[in-house]
């Protein structure tokens, strides 16, 4: 736990030391009736309250999402609860603009600029299984792509490790490491309108390679997680947003859909969403 408070401190430095030439919070509210998870065969209902910052400060930007995730009592916190898991996921990328940081172009057709992107993913999960507590470490090169709004693309290098208790701590190993591997990552935010309704399309899309063995000896698989939505400017001045939410996650967590993972390693999840921005 100190750990991860450290690298929760250590993104908030980060925020808040660079000068932000602009930025923007939100906080959001999403639900689902269709969640699945590995290992479940039952459909689970998530509330989910997040936190997001994004800001562009003199020589790149950076992002933090913080997630809450409640489940209900079909993703259940203890063997024979009758209530439902909580999670805390959270994610920090700052993207160096290489533009910016050495003063020369790198546009060209389709292209704005080039960069490189480094930061982390951890989470805490109380569930009746995993007990996730995972730590992954991100870094590789971002092209930004000439489009209105956003559209970022990244090659990263991973380096994950997780420590549920019921497997390692309790026999004396604190974490345990996966292979090093790589993701191809999307991240976009694109408006746009119907008539006289402002629209954004907004997500990301993430393919991540195979992680070597898991915990048990077992053979991970690729991952494909996509996460998009198309939100409605209900204040006309980007503060307060609703919309449609949806999350296509193969094999997650590389657990293999079509072995013993089941069909909980295969989401689709449509959701609801909003988002007061300030």
């Amino acid at each position: 736990m100190k750990k991860k408070i450290a690298l929760v401190a250590m993104a908030a430095a980060a925020v808040g030391v660079q000068a932000a030439d602009w930025s923007d919070t939100s906080i959001s509210l999403r639900r689902g009736t269709n969640y699945a998870e590995p290992f479940n065969s039952d459909a689970v209902t998530k509330n989910i309250v997040g936190l997001t910052h994004v800001s562009g400060f003199k020589y790149g930007s950076n992002f933090f999402n913080a997630d809450l995730l409640l489940s209900d009592q079909k993703d259940p916190s203890a063997a024979g609860s009758k209530t439902g898991a909580h999670e805390v996921y959270v994610v920090y990328r700052n993207t160096l603009d290489f533009e910016k940081v050495s003063g020369k172009s790198f546009k060209t057709t389709g292209v704005r600029g080039l960069g490189f992107t480094s930061g982390f993913d951890f989470n805490t999960k109380t569930d009746a299984g995993y007990n996730s507590k995972k730590e992954m470490f991100a870094a590789g090169p971002t092209v930004m792509l000439d489009v209105p709004g956003f559209l970022n693309v990244s090659l990263l290098q991973l380096w994950e490790s997780n420590s549920p208790y019921s497997t390692y701590t309790s026999s004396g190993k604190e974490r345990y490491h996966y292979a090093p591997h790589p993701m191809l990552t999307a991240a976009w935010g694109v408006p746009f309108s119907v008539g006289s309704i402002p629209l954004s399309f907004e997500g990301f899309a993430n393919y991540i390679a195979a992680k070597g063995k898991d915990e048990f000896g077992g053979n991970t698989v690729a991952e494909t997680n996509i996460d998009m939505q198309v939100m409605y400017d209900v204040s006309g001045n980007k503060t307060f947003k609703i919309g449609a939410e949806y999350q296509y996650w193969k094999n997650k967590f590389g657990n293999d859909h079509t072995g013993a993972a089941g069909k909980g390693a295969f989401a689709k999840t449509p959701m609801i969403r909003a988002e007061y921005h300030f």
